[in-house]
């Protein structure tokens, strides 16, 4: 199917093409027929602006800078992975995509590095961001200094952030809600809850989310406390294997964040893999395997490529004062079970 181009709608709309440029850009001088008419012709051809080769067309630099948690965190290893893979690919398009290691777990630090940033090293940050109230101030003082910011797999809402790229998690979370509640046996039992940190607002929301479902449609599930194991391999397994231990009655196990692999270490030595329904998130080597293995038995995933492109393309428009494609933008929620997966790479990464 040929492509729509600016040059269709002038042609459709009988304008001239600097004439659309105005149009679609916001800028003064057009008169209101004139507009009508070029938005019109928009919305018959259902045309949809190239943002890139706009920017190539204006032999721009783009210099966006990605702040992504460090640590033995598989997911966030393959968000890191897709942003130097893309500032390898975009380099020759006049766009610089830097990737800035964080604690996501250390507010402080986190806001310490926001804080130097700023419209002469950088055009726009995306911002894996922990709900910390120093966060939320550096995030609007960046914006303050004219660098717009998006929050990348965990949202600050209650900063002045210009966009959020992820899945909705307290989707996420009615989702763990709901498998645990379908795949366990309708009779009173524990759930076990273990988060890297209620702290970071992805995990809270799932958290929610979970409770929620479990309250309203499942009362003869107990929730237990959430433990936090600051998304850590070492700390969930052992985390986990105290709440073995304290709660032998406990029939489901929902780790919301990451470290799934102590978690697995942990239900193998008890024995109690068998017996217990495990859900989890994000789809790495070791969750594969463990869902093969029927340790796991689901989880909740979102593909990392396409959060660090829309994450760009989302910038790429705040830049230039584009208009974003809310529907082009929108990061689904993936559910695996053992007979849909993928094929898996080996088992090389922590999660």
């Amino acid at each position: 199917m040929k492509r729509v181009t600016i040059h269709d709608v002038a042609e459709t709309a009988g304008v001239s093409l600097a004439t659309v440029d105005r149009v679609l850009n916001g800028r003064p001088g057009v008169r209101k027929t004139t507009i009508e008419k070029v938005q019109k012709a928009v919305d018959t051809l259902n045309y949809k602006p190239d943002i890139f080769a706009a920017g190539l067309a204006k032999k721009r630099l783009y210099r966006f800078h990605f702040l992504i948690p460090n640590g033995p965190n598989a997911f966030m290893e393959d968000l890191t992975r897709e942003a130097a893979t893309h500032a390898q690919t975009l380099s020759s398009d006049r766009m610089h995509v830097h990737v800035e290691p964080i604690d996501a777990f250390d507010g402080h630090r986190v806001a310490g590095t926001l804080a130097i940033l700023d419209s002469s090293v950088c055009d726009g940050v995306a911002v894996v961001a922990p709900a910390f109230p120093e966060v939320r101030a550096a995030i609007d003082r960046l914006q303050d200094r004219g660098v717009p910011v998006v929050t990348l797999v965990s949202d600050h809402p209650s900063s002045t952030r210009q966009h959020f790229v992820g899945i909705d998690n307290v989707a996420a979370g009615r989702t763990a809600g709901r498998l645990l509640g379908r795949f366990l046996p309708r009779q009173p039992a524990k759930i076990a809850l273990v988060a890297g940190s209620l702290g970071l607002r992805d995990h809270a929301d799932r958290y929610a989310g979970c409770r929620a479902v479990i309250e309203a449609d499942f009362p003869h599930l107990e929730l237990l406390k959430a433990r936090e194991g600051r998304d850590d391999n070492a700390r969930n397994q052992d985390l986990v294997q105290r709440l073995l231990n304290d709660h032998p009655d406990v029939a489901g196990l929902y780790n919301i964040g990451a470290g799934n692999r102590g978690a697995i270490a942990a239900l193998k030595a008890s024995g109690r893999a068998d017996d217990i329904v495990f859900v989890g998130h994000e789809l790495t080597p070791y969750t594969s395997q463990a869902l093969r293995k029927n340790i796991l038995d689901a989880v909740i995933a979102q593909d990392p490529g396409h959060e660090i492109r829309s994450a760009i393309r989302v910038l790429k428009a705040l830049s230039d004062g584009a208009p974003i494609i809310e529907g082009q933008e929108r990061i689904g929620i993936d559910v695996f079970l053992k007979d849909n997966l993928p094929e898996s790479p080996d088992v090389t990464k922590s999660t």
